[in-house]
């Protein structure tokens, strides 16, 4: 049988396509078969019932673990973007020029912590971060001195390795979220206990509109 996906001979599109993460929530859901499903197996003799019943009790605590799982992945990224916005502010300092920093991106962390904002604008306020480092940098290359003042070198250093951090920890986070999502329709016992706590798929990190444009302009 021939290969029904022929990267090689099959059709090209040469045009490219850009892909998009969707933000949207699928709620987990199950018909009158899950539920007919479970009268069988109670009629049927009370052992399956009680171990299906113990399946799902798994299945619950499952959820609930991953879920701290998912906040826990969060928190890490959190903790690296605070930790950027303060290596911004001690730079700002060592340039002593006037960068306008956004206060609502200090009140955006620190709200992170509160789970008070929604998963999506994580990505915003990491984009401001990055764009509060971008007016600082030109400024940086514009002095030679202070370029090569160790302690701006040091903060530089940092700032690559935190991005470098937040990438990882998004990973991480994304991989998780992939586990929840595939979990959820996993029938019969995950996706009834799912569908019956009102739990839904959740959106991973994405790249912003402009971190796109920017990623296919000419840099060099």
């Amino acid at each position: 049988m021939a290969n029904e996906l022929d990267e090689v001979d099959g059709p090209v599109n040469e045009a490219g396509q850009d892909v998009n993460v969707i933000a949207k929530r699928i709620p987990a859901r199950v018909g009158w078969g899950s539920t007919l499903f479970e009268i069988v197996l109670w009629c049927l003799c009370i052992v399956p019932g009680l171990v299906f019943q113990l399946m799902k009790t798994g299945a619950r605590n499952y959820f609930q673990r991953l879920q701290q799982k998912l906040q826990a992945d969060a928190s890490t990224i959190d903790n690296y973007l605070e930790q950027r916005v303060q290596i911004l502010k001690n730079l700002a300092r060592l340039v002593d020029k006037s960068v306008d920093l956004d206060k609502d991106v200090m009140k955006a962390v620190a709200a992170f912590r509160g789970g008070r904002l929604p998963e999506t604008e994580r990505n915003n306020v990491a984009g401001t971060i990055d764009g509060c480092f971008g007016r600082l940098f030109p400024q940086v290359e514009a002095y030679p001195d202070l370029k090569a003042h160790s302690a701006i070198q040091e903060a530089i250093r940092q700032n690559a390795y935190l991005q470098k951090e937040i990438t990882a920890a998004r990973e991480l986070y994304n991989d998780t979220v992939a586990q929840w999502n595939a979990d959820l329709f996993n029938w019969p016992v995950k996706q009834i206990v799912a569908a019956r706590a009102g739990y839904t798929t959740r959106i991973p990190f994405s790249a912003s509109r402009e971190i796109k444009d920017q990623a296919r302009s000419t840099f060099f």
